[in-house]
């Protein structure tokens, strides 16, 4: 691997150095105050996971990347945030710094474990202040080894001069977490293709995140918690957004503000969506209206600085009561919710969850006579009409990823059972397009979602999400207060 010098970006807008602004600018720099430098509790976790993902490959060394920032336009990039994968197996979240990678040599044993990582930059180096991308006066001061060290109880190695290791062993990475390091590593392989063991380790990573530890449901609970306080901000702000011409954005900053607030930001771009915009299911546009009579959807989360986030919709009639036609899609909603809810139990097939609420999604646009064939006939695999009206699954995984567990088999993921410890949502929907001739007119435009995140106990299941107002007396309720 090449030095990791990471050169500014734009060259041509930097000002000459001299010779004598360069000796005046290293030095009288006083030592830096010394940071808390003891082991993190998350770091008995990753231990564990470490020793679990190692046991599952004798022999193979183990790249997992944190990744280096995306550009968002010319020289500014998007806020960095680290693979998942690497936060899962380091405990290191939203203040990892960029270009780190762990590494796991495989011995005789087992693994040696290793984290390889940027320190502080000299004051006596042109990075420091002449580097833009990376330079300490520019970005912040990054820990140092010793005491990230100590955080994640990992030996570490300094970055600059690190080369990748010759091995004469098979040996897998991560391949999304860094594009860059892993057409280096595919060099050296002497390979360009995608080997079958990089996308082991890949699937291996997510299919243990299926189940989470008591260090991951209490983040998730304090995500909620903190998402909660969101939605009472939403409720606080609404009087403010009607009538303006991009109230949904006013909605939008005031969720915003509280993840900022409480947590490391959204775990996901915010779906605002008043009105048909609610039709819309990945609406993140956000700059309509909101009017008296519609309908808010607001599908948001907050995600902590751990990088675990929540995921919770609510749909609040903007006027403070439901229309009749309103609450009747509401209470159809809320039926689909609870009645997959109640099934939930260690044993019970993922995909059951889904055909439960679709069963109820069904029979009530059967009633309603929006469908042109028998609700029997509909509910056959050759026919499923009535997803016209709800096009998307019912459930996710939900974890360090807003759709955790993504390269999960299918086996272990959509046919797979439930077992204690697994959080995911369950968000049942109905949509009604605006220009959709099938349905009536009174009834166009109306969209409505309630999700939820659940965690699958021992005997049962938990509704993590409870106490953010979903009936429809307690919503109204809710806009009154």
């Amino acid at each position: 691997m090449a030095k990791d010098s990471t050169p500014p970006r734009n060259e041509n807008r930097s000002a000459p150095i001299s010779e004598a602004f360069r000796a005046f600018i290293q030095t009288g720099w006083a030592q830096p105050a010394p940071v808390s430098a003891r082991p993190w509790p998350v770091s008995r976790n990753a231990a564990g996971r470490r020793d679990e993902i190692s046991g599952q490959f004798p022999g193979v060394t183990l790249i997992v990347p944190a990744g280096s920032p995306k550009q968002r336009s010319n020289d500014t990039d998007y806020p960095f945030r680290p693979h998942s994968a690497f936060t899962y197996l380091t405990g290191w979240g939203h203040s990892a710094t960029p270009g780190s990678i762990l590494i796991a040599i495989a011995t005789a044993t087992g693994h040696e474990w290793e984290l390889v990582m940027r320190g502080p930059a000299p004051r006596t180096s042109d990075e420091f202040y002449a580097n833009a991308a990376i330079g300490e006066f520019w970005t912040g001061r990054r820990p140092t080894l010793e005491d990230v060290g100590t955080w994640l109880a990992l030996n570490t190695r300094e970055r600059e001069d690190f080369e990748l290791p010759a091995l004469t062993g098979p040996w897998a990475i991560i391949r999304e977490a860094d594009p860059v390091l892993t057409a280096e590593c595919d060099a050296v392989r002497g390979f360009t293709s995608p080997p079958a063991l990089d996308a082991d380790v890949e699937r291996v990573a997510s299919e243990m995140r299926l189940i989470k530890d008591d260090y991951e449901v209490s983040e998730l609970r304090a995500a909620i918690a903190s998402t909660h306080a969101g939605f009472n901000d939403i409720v606080e702000v609404l009087p403010r957004s009607i009538g303006h011409a991009r109230g949904e954005r006013i909605v939008e900053g005031a969720f915003h503000s509280r993840a900022r607030l409480e947590g490391n930001s959204v775990g996901y771009d915010s779906i605002v969506a008043s009105g048909s915009h609610a039709c819309i299911l990945h609406w993140v546009t956000n700059d309509g209206p909101i009017s008296p009579g519609d309908l808010l959807l607001v599908d948001a989360g907050v995600e902590r600085d751990s990088l675990y986030t929540a995921d919770i919709t609510r749909t609040i009639p903007v006027s403070g009561t439901f229309t009749p036609h309103q609450r009747e899609v509401y209470e159809a909603v809320l039926e689909a919710a609870d009645v997959a809810f109640a099934m939930v139990k260690p044993g019970v097939s993922f995909h059951e969850i889904h055909d439960t609420a679709m069963a109820v999604i069904a029979t009530r646009v059967s009633d309603w006579g929006f469908l042109p064939v028998s609700l029997t006939k509909s509910l056959k695999k050759t026919s499923q009409l009535h997803r016209r009206f709800m096009i998307h699954g019912t459930s996710h995984h939900l974890g360090l990823d807003v759709h955790d567990c993504a390269h999960a088999r299918k086996e272990r993921y959509l046919q797979g059972t439930l077992a204690a410890g697994m959080v995911f949502t369950i968000e049942p929907g109905l949509y009604f397009q605006p220009d959709d001739e099938t349905v009536p007119a009174e009834w166009r435009g109306i969209g409505v979602r309630i999700e939820d995140n659940i965690l699958v106990t021992a005997t049962g299941a938990e509704n993590l999400s409870a106490a953010i107002p979903r009936s429809v007396a307690a919503v109204e309720d809710w806009m009154a207060g």
